[in-house]
């Protein structure tokens, strides 16, 4: 059975040292995506953030997947790191032009700000927001202080949002920034992840939402357990969620995942989370 009612996918899908882990023992690099939508239903497409792939890259992917699958593809750095949302109406829409043809399997594309992208540029965010295709959805995820202030900076943002049924990202690294460890994968995710405060209610239709804790399940659990429970009761409320997990070390990240889904088996009606590609292949070795 395929995952309904909402949406929960990974960092990327095709990640080499899945194979005999979460993806098959035999798993070429062409089968990764198909064998990583047969268990997740959507994906951060972060590859679009440095490089926009052609159209018949795009088609490919899209015919790999099945038809409630999502990808949320992220928009490239130079709309929104480099210009900063300053006249970019052109690149925007060439950038949308190529996904069309898997228009059925896109969930929202992620418009992820600069740290440095402050109130005093809103006026930057509003005017992209007014260009934006109504065919697609969207989340914006910001960083800067301005935007968590909980005062009238803060309710400006949440009611633009709102306004035009835009997704506001919640990346939560709590769970990260609170670990004390010397392993590798930790320093550095702690090193690069932004340290912004929670925000648990939503703006629009997706509740989208980062997570990024420990490689473990036990360090995690309290945490994705919390989540479990704001899930299930955005999905109680009509909305459907964009459920994201990361680990520091990418290795671990589908069980992370599995236990999260796991959890929300318990609040709500939902199917088990598929088998994984590994253990399929050895479910049949055992049998001879």
């Amino acid at each position: 059975m395929y995952i309904k009612k909402y949406h929960i996918g990974l960092t990327q899908w095709g990640y080499k040292e899945w194979v005999g882990n979460f993806f098959s023992n035999d798993a070429k690099q062409e089968f990764f995506l198909t064998q990583y939508a047969s268990v997740f239903n959507s994906v951060e497409g972060n590859t679009t953030f440095y490089r926009v792939p052609n159209s018949e890259t795009i088609e490919r992917w899209g015919e790999m997947v099945p038809s409630d699958f999502k990808f949320c593809f992220k928009f490239p750095q130079s709309i929104t790191h480099y210009k900063r949302l300053k006249n970019v109406t052109d690149e925007v829409l060439s950038f949308l032009d190529p996904f069309n043809s898997i228009r059925t399997k896109l969930g929202p594309f992620h418009i992820q700000l600069s740290s440095k992208f402050s109130f005093h540029e809103m006026d930057k965010l509003e005017s992209l927001i007014k260009i934006l295709p109504a065919h697609y959805s969207f989340a914006v995820e910001v960083r800067h202080p301005d935007f968590f202030d909980k005062g009238k900076q803060e309710r400006h943002l949440n009611d633009l949002l709102r306004n035009f049924g835009i997704n506001r990202v919640v990346f939560d690294t709590r769970r990260l920034h609170s670990l004390k460890s010397e392993d590798p994968s930790i320093k550095k995710a702690q090193e690069r992840k932004p340290q912004t405060p929670v925000r648990f209610d939503s703006t629009g239709a997706n509740p989208f939402v980062r997570f990024v804790g420990a490689n473990d399940v036990l360090n995690n659990e309290a945490y994705l357990k919390e989540w479990a429970i704001i899930t299930a009761n955005w999905i109680r409320e009509g909305k459907h969620p964009y459920i994201f997990i990361h680990s520091p070390d990418t290795l671990h990240a589908p069980k992370l995942a599995r236990y999260f889904h796991h959890e929300l088996c318990n609040l709500i009606e939902l199917s088990p989370m598929p088998v994984w590609p590994a253990d399929k292949k050895d479910t049949q070795l055992g049998l001879f």
